[in-house]
């Protein structure tokens, strides 16, 4: 499902426009970057979690060249996910 089927998916599920459906979604999405970006946490009960673990610095491989390269420190942003949608998901 894309963004255009999900806006249309929220708005028939909770009878608001397309507008207002998608409205929401950027405000969601625009928030939860912001927020992960000043280094908080997000957590949604039954939902899941939003968090970032650090990535050290490490050596690495060039692919093409097969030269050694040194891939540097990052913070990468990671989604656990809750109980309620694990069971969603998994229904018979």
């Amino acid at each position: 499902m894309n963004k255009q089927e999900f806006v249309t998916y929220i708005a028939e599920q909770n009878k608001c426009t397309k507008a207002e459906a998608e409205k929401n979604i950027d405000m969601f999405t625009s928030s939860v970057i912001d927020a992960m970006g000043q280094g908080n946490e997000i957590s949604l009960i039954g939902f899941g979690q939003f968090y970032t673990t650090k990535i050290a610095e490490r050596a690495g491989r060039n692919p093409r060249s097969g030269e050694a390269i040194q891939i540097k420190a990052y913070t990468q942003p990671k989604f656990k996910v809750g109980q309620k949608l694990k069971d969603a998901v998994n229904q018979k």
